[in-house]
């Protein structure tokens, strides 16, 4: 290694084809992600949209909130395009250089053939000397160096040699590594600027940016909550275990993103020393004398009447007040949603008796039938007819009429177009189609649960403690599958379907599954349904154990029907091979082989077909794994919220309770992509008491109020086998006795003590 060199770029060629490379690096990835595009619009998007005040007011401020939109995409257009030239430029330059380490041919730059004879070399050099030396007005002192290394190479023999074997006549060269960067980088005269530079970049710059990105993090939880707002969270839900809706918003509104001094965000002006506390006198039950910290400060209690005021649907005013509504109205969604993963940790706390109390599971709930509250910007005990555009309080009373008594979207739906003319007869025709366009949009879930011990030989047989899974499938439409004349068009195609026979008795039990009545219409808690004296409830199949309303019972009765003829079948198939089994004495012999191997051959075909409902079952989880580590998108279909100042998305929250103790028995799932179809697990410990319980499937929207549904699923619990005190198949030392066993069953991580208290 005595002999290698480390120089710079004297001609500056070399840090060029670095920029180049550099440059590129960046171009290309960044113009494909960064490229401003225009959104695929859809050419009837303004005739589906509503064209109500409010929607009209709101795409105003939506087009406020980011005035410098084209400005940025015009600038990142710019950049990128400035970019692309200087690369093109760039390889234009480094595409001209000659580098006088490339390949040496001495003919060509005499500019002679390879057989020419020495006098033709000799008379080649001297005309091109008398233009290249430098001596000469057309002189080129590297050119002519280039000249005589390349006559000296075919004209002196040692020369020659040199060239044929090292492709240098001065013979072999000392290896150099060359770096890619100008050589007045470290000359004498420009250090200090290299330095302060470096110095600038290195100790300055990079600290500093990642002090601030630390100084951030470490402030916020992984949903962008302040840690502060998430402590004050826990505080009151351990404080307060039974929490009305009225306390939930007092501690929302205590939330430390509305405070100036935690967010820079926040506009403190001099005019709220009077505007907040005249709005303060026009609301009722606000609180605003509770000396509980954080409640009393002055930013929970302006919060709070601006919650309050947007409930209620106030006027405020749009340069000041108005402008705080909005932007704490847009943060209230995800901060609601912290509320609820904080009222389920404090649960959960306290099952594990870290905390003295259980908060109750109207708490997490009153978190939830906050959020559509705030999206739809009205009261829980208004009625939900007021989701739609154009509906004030004069017009609900042609819904709530003696002969209709309309209180649900649901049943407005359902009614015929001349029904639903008739009701808004008061509204023109643009104001009629914008209710009707928001109406159809709005969703309609079809909810059905389905319970079960996976990895258990008898999968719908339930014992104590185990872990029972349930599988809720949501499928999302719109409303409009809800209208009335399209239903009873439906409804006749699929009798005539039944009719003509063309669907056997599976399709016919799963079109009744889909076309059953929704949760709205089903008959009330307080009623008790009638009772069938023909049932039997030991042939009644297992399915029965979970009671998911009256479309399982009707079910399970056409499932006995549609068995009856089948078995009469069966039998009078036996009866005649009885009979010919008599009359055939000779044959019975063989007769009995062959239904023998018959046997044989369908037991290893139900073997087989055991299998492979296996592997489905095992493929379907590895799906469903591989889509959770592929991560869900937050798109499903846009809520229609005109006093929401941002574009809000459905969401729902799924989960189950025991409603008889007021417990929460899983963790709510928050479902983000309903956009047609999903499929969510729960999982719970069953009780390790026999008996029969009740739990509840809860189904609530994040947007919309009327939507939530809910379905019992009922649990026969067994007692758990017995665990053997030997086990042949074990190799258990002598040292471990029953005793043991079962201390380590009492202690499983799947049974606590709270369950027992809870279901006593």
């Amino acid at each position: 290694m005595s002999g290698q060199k480390f120089q710079y770029d004297e001609s500056g060629g070399t840090f060029f084809y670095f920029l180049l490379s550099f440059l590129a690096l960046l171009l290309i990835p960044g113009t494909y992600y960064l490229w401003p595009r225009c959104p695929k619009q859809d050419p009837d998007k303004v005739s589906k949209e509503c064209q109500c005040d409010g929607c009209k007011k709101k795409k105003i401020i939506l087009q406020s909130n980011e005035p410098w939109k084209e400005t940025k995409a015009l600038f990142t257009k710019f950049l990128i395009i400035l970019g692309w030239i200087i690369l093109i430029l760039l390889a234009y330059k480094v595409s001209q250089f000659d580098y006088e380490m490339a390949n040496f041919d001495p003919f060509e730059i005499l500019g002679v053939s390879p057989g020419s004879s020495q006098g033709e070399i000799k008379k080649a050099y001297r005309k091109l000397s008398l233009i290249l030396h430098p001596d000469k007005e057309t002189g080129n002192e590297k050119a002519f160096m280039k000249l005589t290394k390349a006559y000296q190479a075919l004209t002196d023999d040692e020369a020659r040699k040199n060239w044929e074997k090292y492709g240098n006549p001065d013979g072999p060269g000392a290896m150099s590594f060359g770096i890619a960067l100008p050589s007045w980088i470290v000359e004498k005269e420009n250090s200090v600027w290299v330095l302060g530079l470096y110095a600038l970049v290195f100790m300055v710059a990079l600290p500093t940016v990642v002090g601030t990105w630390w100084y951030k993090s470490i402030r916020y939880t992984g949903d962008q909550v302040l840690l502060a707002t998430t402590e004050t969270y826990y505080y009151f839900f351990i404080k307060t275990p039974s929490m009305t809706l009225k306390r939930v918003i007092m501690i929302l509104a205590a939330s430390f993103e509305f405070c100036k001094k935690r967010n820079a965000e926040i506009i403190e002006r001099h005019t709220d020393s009077e505007e907040v506390p005249s709005l303060i006198k026009q609301l009722t039950n606000l609180g605003e004398k509770n000396k509980e910290i954080p409640l009393c400060h002055l930013y929970s209690i302006k919060a709070r009447a601006l919650l309050h005021a947007h409930l209620s649907r106030m006027l405020l005013n749009p340069e000041t007040l108005d402008k705080d509504r909005q932007y704490i109205v847009k943060k209230c969604p995800y901060l609601i949603q912290e509320m609820v993963a904080c009222v389920n940790q404090v649960i959960f706390l306290a099952y594990a008796k870290r905390v003295p109390r259980v908060p109750s599971i109207k708490t997490i709930e009153n978190c939830m039938k906050l959020c559509p509250m705030v999206v739809q910007a009205f009261w829980e005990f208004k009625n939900p007819l007021l989701q739609l555009p154009h509906i004030s309080e004069d017009n609900l009373k042609y819904f709530l009429a003696k002969k209709r008594q309309i209180k649900s979207l649901q049943q407005f739906a359902q009614l015929k177009g001349e029904e639903r003319r008739l009701i808004l007869r008061n509204l023109t025709d643009i104001q009629y189609e914008d209710v009707m366009k928001v109406l159809g949009n709005m969703p309609y879930i079809e909810f059905k649960v389905r319970s079960e011990v996976i990895d258990d030989e008898n999968p719908t047989v339930y014992t104590a403690g185990a872990i029972v899974t349930v599988t809720v499938s949501l499928t999302r439409k719109d409303m409009k599958h809800l209208f009335g004349d399209d239903t009873v068009k439906e409804q006749t195609m699929i009798d005539d379907i039944k009719v003509s026979g063309e669907i056997n008795n599976e399709g016919s039990e799963e079109q009744n599954q889909s076309v059953k009545k929704p949760a709205w219409l089903r008959q009330k808690k307080g009623q008790k349904k009638p009772h069938k004296k023909g049932t039997n409830k030991k042939t009644a199949p297992v399915k029965n154990i979970q009671a998911q309303g009256q479309t399982t019972q009707q079910s399970n009765n056409s499932t006995q029907q549609t068995n009856t003829p089948n078995t009469k079948k069966k039998e009078d198939k036996i009866e005649k091979e009885s009979s010919k089994e008599k009359s055939d004495v000779s044959d019975s012999e063989a007769d009995s082989d062959r239904s023998d191997d018959e046997d044989s051959n369908d037991k290893k075909d139900m073997s087989i077909d055991d299998d492979d409902t296996e592997w489905e079952r095992f493929q379907q989880r590895i799906s469903k794994r591989e889509r959770v580590l592929e991560g869900r998108s937050n798109l499903s279909h846009e809520v229609h919220c005109p006093l929401f100042p941002d574009v809000k998305q459905e969401y729902w929250w799924v989960y189950i309770c025991d409603r008889k103790s007021q417990t929460l028995l899983t963790t709510p799932v928050h479902v983000t992509s309903l956009a047609q179809s999903e499929e969510v697990q729960l999982r719970f410990t069953a009780p390790r008491w026999p008996g029969l319980y009740t739990f509840t499937v809860c189904l609530r929207s994040d947007s919309y109020l009327g939507f939530d549904q809910a379905q019992d699923i009922k649990l026969d619990v067994k007692e758990a086998p017995e665990v053997p005190t030997e086990h042949p198949q074990w190799d258990i030392s002598d040292e471990e006795t029953a005793e043991d066993v079962d201390a380590a069953d009492e202690h499983s991580e799947f049974t606590t003590d709270e369950d027992i208290s809870d279901n006593e």
